[in-house]
């Protein structure tokens, strides 16, 4: 198994990006990137984002394997995304928050995935994996624009033009499981809190514009909100637990983000912007329905499970209603979706939402109105942005237009010429099984606002990949430019995902490759991406990552994100080829 040690030499680089988001939270971006950007007659980027991968040292390490090792790969193909399921959902760091990443990822395998995605809707999906692997890959995706106006820093412009940012966070009460009538008082409770604690941090957020550093708002207003929500989300829990099995991973939705809802207007495009050929015709909708969880009652005790049992089924007929959708683009005329998807999707809505007033009604009052929740939508036709009912942050926008464009993510989607997916073993020990549904995520979205500690460099050409660049490569005549991202590989032997989404999983030791005392090592993801990216856009600066808006495209923000759904079956090979040292698919 390589580990990568990144010899990075960025350092002005990386402190001009955290100064900027420090400057452009309080309202003033301009002069924070007067350095690193382009001159006012709009010409394109300067190249200081590119380096040619010739003038990057050799940074890659291997180390040795040891006795006791494990050796082999597993590779897997799932495709390059040519159904195109694209989505600014991101349900691994933002679930129940729909398009919550603000730039648009490429989804390889899981055809239902979306920001609404439970654990059962995803083991009930259809993939694009060969081997059935229902597991979900995604990553951002990367364009070609040729606008002159494209600078670093164009974006963080529209950041003066948003005021002050506001902070989403995942309903709690949206992933409910039935709630037992014993425990709605205290749990109600414990939900307005949450709301009062966003509340608190929005006001916070707003009195503090233009104090301490760039990691000021990370460490003193999302640190502290996201312990406070763990403190919680844990007692609504175990109200929950009491009287009905407590609910698992609830967790993962303490983290909480900021959302720059003014980034966001006139900032689309419809053409110009140098699209592809292999760019997406239309818009991939998903689907958008009433949320039902959250309008019950307590629940009688003898009703705790049949109602659990349909909530359940509503989330796998929205998840086969998203899968349907990605599978019929095209099809049909234009009231084909309303026909096809969304008519019988309501009538198994209407089916399942009565049973559980049946069930309700058995020994409790029965609950009324809750049809009018069966009718679905697509996009954002319904509001609901994931911010904890706090009434603070208007709903994030959807992709627009042939490009799917947002925030400040414009120009043509390249399609990857390849994607290569591989589980891979552990220099010191064998590896044992990962959980199924285990959560991961590698490198970090966000470095500029957040510190690099957990940024990755990952790009680099096809051929030279015994070096890594935290910035845009140029590569050689027929090297393709490539993106190369490791998974953390050492798990805490009990959480499929951890409050900040990173804590129940970690890296190995960089020099040897063993797992820190108390964590096991399981397969080590690696997941490359190849792209055959025109030389001349290359030398002119002219493909970017998309980001979240306060990056501008940073290089330094890649990143990729992962649900494993294999099957027991699946892992159990994997394990026994990587540990048998064999090379298998």
């Amino acid at each position: 198994m390589q580990q990568h040690r990144v010899v990075r030499t960025r350092a002005r680089k990386v402190r001009a990006l955290l100064a900027l988001i420090a400057v452009a939270t309080a309202g003033t971006a301009t002069a924070a990137i007067a350095a690193n950007t382009g001159n006012d007659e709009g010409q394109p980027a300067p190249l200081s984002e590119f380096v040619r991968i010739e003038d990057v040292p050799s940074n890659v390490r291997t180390p040795e394997v040891r006795q006791g090792g494990s050796t082999g790969v597993f590779t897997v193909d799932c495709g390059t995304n040519g159904n195109r399921k694209f989505s600014p959902d991101n349900p691994v760091a933002q679930p129940g928050v729909k398009n919550g990443a603000q730039h648009v990822h490429d989804f390889v395998g899981n055809l239902s995935i979306s920001a609404e995605s439970t654990d059962e809707s995803l083991e009930d999906s259809g993939t694009t994996c060969e081997n059935g692997d229902k597991s979900s890959y995604f990553w951002p995706v990367v364009r070609i624009n040729k606008q002159a106006n494209r600078r670093v820093g164009a974006d963080a412009d529209t950041l003066k033009a948003a005021g002050t940012p506001s902070i989403s966070c995942p309903t709690v009460a949206d992933r409910l499981p039935a709630v037992p009538d014993q425990a709605r008082a205290e749990v109600d409770q414990n939900l307005r809190l949450l709301n009062q604690q966003i509340a608190e941090a929005n006001q916070r957020l707003a009195g503090t514009q233009g104090q301490g550093g760039p990691d000021f708002v990370n460490n003193a207003i999302l640190g502290p909100l996201r312990s406070k929500r763990v403190a919680t989300i844990d007692r609504i829990a175990t109200a929950i637990g009491r009287n009905a099995p407590r609910p698992a991973n609830l967790v993962s939705m303490a983290d909480c983000d900021l959302n720059f809802d003014g980034t966001h207007a006139g900032h689309n495009s419809s053409g110009g912007n140098g699209a592809q050929a292999d760019a997406p015709p239309v818009v991939t909708p998903t689907i958008n329905c009433p949320t039902v969880r959250d309008k019950l009652p307590g629940i009688p005790a003898q009703a705790v499970e049949e109602v659990n049992r349909n909530l359940t089924l509503l989330d796998k007929q929205i998840a086969e209603a998203n899968q349907r959708l990605v599978g019929t683009q095209g099809q049909g005329g234009p009231n084909f979706v309303d026909n096809a998807i969304l008519g019988p999707l309501k009538d198994k809505r209407v089916a399942t939402i009565d049973r559980i007033a049946i069930a309700i009604g058995r020994t409790a009052s029965r609950p009324t109105g809750l049809e009018r929740l069966a009718p679905c939508t697509l996009n954002n036709a319904s509001p609901g942005n994931g911010n904890g009912g706090s009434g603070t942050a208007a709903p994030l926008p959807g992709a627009e237009g042939p490009n799917l464009e947002l925030a400040g993510n414009v120009g043509g989607i390249v399609r990857p010429a390849s994607v290569t997916i591989e589980y891979r073993g552990n220099t010191t020990s064998k590896v044992v099984p990962m959980p199924k549904f285990l959560k991961m995520i590698t490198g970090d979205a966000k470095p500029t606002s957040r510190g690099p500690a957990n940024a990755r460099a990952t790009w680099t050409c096809s051929g030279v990949t015994d070096r890594l660049s935290d910035k845009y490569v140029i590569c050689p005549t027929g090297s393709q430019v490539t993106r190369v991202h490791d998974f953390p590989s050492c798990w805490d032997g009990r959480n499929t995902d951890s409050d900040n989404h990173r804590a129940h999983i970690a890296f190995p030791d960089r020099n040897t490759g063993a797992c820190p005392a108390g964590t096991k090592a399981v397969p080590q993801l690696r997941i490359t991406i190849a792209y055959n990216i025109p030389a001349d856009v290359q030398q002119n600066g002219q493909y970017q990552l998309d980001s979240f808006p306060e990056e501008n495209h940073n290089p330094f923000s890649d990143h990729n994100d992962f649900v494993n759904v294999n099957s027991e079956q699946t892992m159990a090979r994997i394990v026994g080829c990587v540990n048998a040292g064999k090379q298998c698919t």
